[in-house]
């Protein structure tokens, strides 16, 4: 319809439902209360818009559209978006603290580590998985399969008799003097009691599908939630990057084919961000697993960041992507 009908139908609707006298319900509803729509307008082309209409449950469309003809449901855009919330986002202090349901950004860690950041969740062999990086969750390459993950991490009060949540299942192990390192990746399964969130990133749930290396292009806006940083935000800098030497407590071990970030604004991480999943603004598609990263040298001098590309970690451990 015609953008000033679509306006005038809003404006109908917006006094119906003033009118009611106090909240809509129906019977079918379990005695839940019925929250009042959004309405706006949805351009469907130049001078023309449907309805808006935004409902929390779906029993709320039928309250809402009875007794609306045919000609007018034609004419609306109905969706089902349940719960708003404010997306604020986590601070470091609360990244860093026990949490129930686990989220994305949180502190872990292996008994024998400080801690690292929980990235997101992924399956292994079709369980549900928490996935970071080998120097997070396997101790650098000291733990076995089988070991316990903690929530927080030791360095931030975690206790392995009280704060276990999850097993060691997958790791990629470094390799020195042969060819260069592709990962600092591992997995742990989540514990069967333990609850999670996948979807809970700032802004909402990233795309279902990693970005391939190919796909990956310098200047790209990129952002991360990390235990200690929290939610920052950088561009992709270089891609393809071979030859990076990172210094670990026992040694120096070499990556290739890395993505390196630069922080808008500052830096993009600090120590403590290792694990966090990388996810390109423009499209929320994941795209990096963050693992070590430089004081200086950075564009704004934070330093620069290196994450291996997302799509590499879930070949080389044979994971599946978990969205929401």
């Amino acid at each position: 319809m015609h953008v000033d009908l679509a306006r005038e139908l809003k404006a109908h609707l917006a006094a119906r439902l003033a009118r009611s006298a106090g909240p809509v319900s129906a019977s079918d509803l379990g005695g839940r209360r019925w929250a009042r729509p959004a309405l706006g307008l949805a351009p469907v082309g130049p001078g023309r818009a449907h309805l808006a209409i935004r409902l929390a449950a779906k029993e709320d469309a039928d309250v809402l559209l009875a007794g609306l003809d045919d000609a007018v449901l034609d004419e609306v855009d109905v969706r089902v978006i349940g719960p708003v919330h404010a997306l604020s986002s986590p601070t470091p202090g609360e990244l860093q603290r026990r949490a129930r349901p686990l989220v994305p950004g949180l502190s872990v860690g292996h008994p024998a580590v400080t801690a690292g950041t929980l990235g997101g969740f992924v399956r292994v062999g079709g369980r549900l998985a928490v996935l970071s990086n080998n120097h997070v969750l396997a101790a650098r390459d000291t733990a076995a399969v089988g070991d316990p993950v903690l929530q927080p991490g030791p360095a931030d009060g975690g206790d392995p008799a009280a704060d276990r949540v999850a097993t060691l299942a997958a790791v990629e192990r470094f390799g020195a003097g042969g060819p260069a390192n592709l990962v600092d990746a591992a997995a742990a399964v989540v514990d069967a009691e333990v609850p999670l969130d996948p979807g809970r990133f700032p802004g909402g749930p990233l795309g279902a599908d990693p970005l391939q290396v190919d796909d990956v292009e310098p200047d790209e806006r990129v952002e991360k939630v990390g235990r200690t940083t929290g939610h920052t935000v950088g561009r992709v800098s270089a891609v393809e990057v071979d030859g990076v030497a990172v210094q670990y407590d026992d040694a120096v071990y070499t990556f290739d084919d890395q993505l390196e970030i630069d922080g808008v604004g500052g830096g993009f991480s600090a120590g403590g961000d290792s694990g966090s999943v990388v996810w390109r603004s423009a499209d929320r598609a994941p795209l990096g697993l963050l693992f070590a990263g430089s004081d200086t040298g950075g564009r704004e001098g934070g330093g620069v960041t290196f994450a291996n590309p997302l799509a590499t970690v879930l070949a080389v451990l044979d994971l599946q992507w978990v969205a929401g």
